[in-house]
């Protein structure tokens, strides 16, 4: 299977803190790169995870608070910096885009490409993006202001050529795409061979949803049927329950209860309140709902 992949640049909270970068995600998916919030120190995580500025196609900003799209200016101009030529599109709510273009006008007069603003409805889920082999779907949250999160999700394969049997039948490569498209196969003697006998079944489509800031929403995991792993925001945990309600944030322990009632395979935990010396707290209230939970942390890499 073709990797699809998650670096973790950055997961802490709005109160930088030596120990966790503002929120910030590359998510590799069919040998494309898409970042997810690009908070303060992006550019500099990105550096640091050794992957290929110029595989970066698309930024997805969930919300307009500064620890998630401050970076985003900084990043924009060194990439104009480094000889960028490709466009970057940037999809974010429709009051980002003359802030962006004011800065852009200050700081990156002669960038050298494209910068395309998409606007998005936070509100709303629909897709945003889609590309020949995977869709970017926004999902509505509730936070203290217009949020969505982004379900990332893989397009089914064909399936695959069952080569010993073709090579069997006599069939040439040259007819290996009819086939995978659901083609029987005729003999010289008019004998068919049916296509189930060809092929193997593709590997199931993978998906993946961001989902920071938001307060617990309890149906929330209908909107997640079929995701595989869920990065959803642990802001606190039980100690800290009022706040949670007070700020529209969630603890680990709701974090959980979503990742539970939507059957994902994998629940990554994030935004961490700078209250939190050791976050071990969090993963184990988590793990007392939902077992197959984890720790982000910066520079780590989760298999979707």
């Amino acid at each position: 299977m073709e990797p699809f992949r998650v670096h973790i640049l950055g997961c802490g909270s709005a109160l930088p803190t030596p120990r966790h970068f503002a929120s910030s995600q590359i998510v590799e998916v069919r040998g494309k790169l898409l970042m997810v919030d690009c908070g303060e120190g992006t550019q500099i995580q990105l550096r640091r995870s050794h992957l290929r500025f110029t595989k970066l196609s698309s930024v997805f900003i969930s919300h307009l608070h500064g620890d998630h799209c401050l970076g985003l200016v900084g990043m924009i101009s060194t990439f104009g910096m480094l000889g960028r030529t490709a466009p970057l599109h940037v999809y974010a709510e429709a009051r980002l885009a003359p802030l962006l273009r004011q800065q852009m006008d200050m700081f990156c007069s002669d960038l050298g490409y494209e910068v395309v603003f998409h606007a998005l409805r936070p509100q709303e889920q629909a897709v945003v993006c889609d590309d020949r082999s995977f869709t970017v779907t926004t999902i509505p949250l509730s936070h203290r202001l217009p949020t969505c999160g982004f379900i990332i999700a893989e397009k089914p394969q064909l399936p695959h050529i069952n080569r010993e049997r073709a090579d069997y039948y006599g069939i040439p490569p040259s007819r290996f795409d009819s086939i995978k498209q659901g083609s029987d196969w005729t003999m010289d003697d008019g004998t068919v061979i049916a296509n189930e006998r060809l092929v193997t079944p593709a590997e199931p489509p993978r998906a993946y949803a961001y989902c920071s800031d938001t307060r617990y929403l309890p149906l929330l995991h209908t909107q997640l049927q079929g995701v595989t792993t869920l990065y959803h925001e642990s802001t606190y945990g039980d100690d800290n329950q009022v706040l949670a309600d007070k700020y529209f944030h969630s603890t680990a322990r709701q974090a959980a209860t979503v990742a539970r009632d939507a059957g994902v395979r994998q629940l990554i935990l994030g935004h961490y309140s700078s209250r939190y010396g050791d976050e071990q707290l969090l993963l184990n209230e988590a793990r007392q709902v939902f077992d197959n939970a984890k720790l982000a942390s910066e520079l780590e890499v989760f298999d979707v």
